[in-house]
């Protein structure tokens, strides 16, 4: 039964946000315009910071609701996490739309959210700031997830968690990796 959520954690993860938005506020492709990354930082950019902050939204609670119904269905942490990855996995590469999604940061932010709540509370202050001062999307990502896994530890989370808190930033770094080499 896991594997129907892990579905369906997919299948959140991969309604295309930016893509939907691209195509009615301005009647564009979000993944031809800008930097081309179908996520909220080029739908800012592109199409505005009203869309922008939306789409970014909507892509944390994409992640955050696949795992919380994970969650309300009792589901094992295991399988929770991995409705998680799935929902990140999906944004990354959703099949509605030819396998070319975001890079997952918000996806990750909304699965990290109700799994690693106050790890996320700790790092996510300084990262919001970073963000707000500095405007750099890049810089906000390694503040939040560089010292995430620490703060995981330091509060006595589990190996898995520890572990998850590793992983799941590292495919949002492999996912840009792969992106700009293109």
């Amino acid at each position: 039964m896991p594997w129907l959520f892990i579905l369906l954690g997919y299948l959140l993860g991969a309604i295309p946000t930016a893509y939907l938005a691209g195509h009615m506020v301005r009647h564009v492709d979000i993944r031809q315009v800008g930097d081309r990354n179908m996520g909220a930082a080029n739908a800012y950019r592109q199409l505005g910071p009203k869309t922008g902050i939306m789409v970014g939204l909507v892509d944390v609670g994409k992640g955050a609701f696949a795992v919380l119904i994970a969650q309300a269905a009792s589901l094992p942490l295991l399988a929770v996490l991995a409705v998680g990855a799935a929902a990140v996995i999906g944004h990354n590469w959703p099949a509605f739309i030819g396998f070319r999604g975001g890079r997952g940061v918000n996806a990750t932010i909304g699965v990290f959210l109700p799994v690693l709540t106050v790890p996320m509370l700790i790092v996510g202050g300084p990262a919001i700031l970073a963000l707000l001062i500095k405007r750099n999307v890049t810089l906000a990502c390694a503040i939040l997830f560089i010292p995430l896994p620490l703060a995981c530890w330091w509060l006595g989370s589990s190996a898995l968690l520890v572990s998850y808190s590793i992983a799941l930033p590292g495919l949002v770094g492999f996912t840009h990796f792969i992106r700009t080499r293109r």
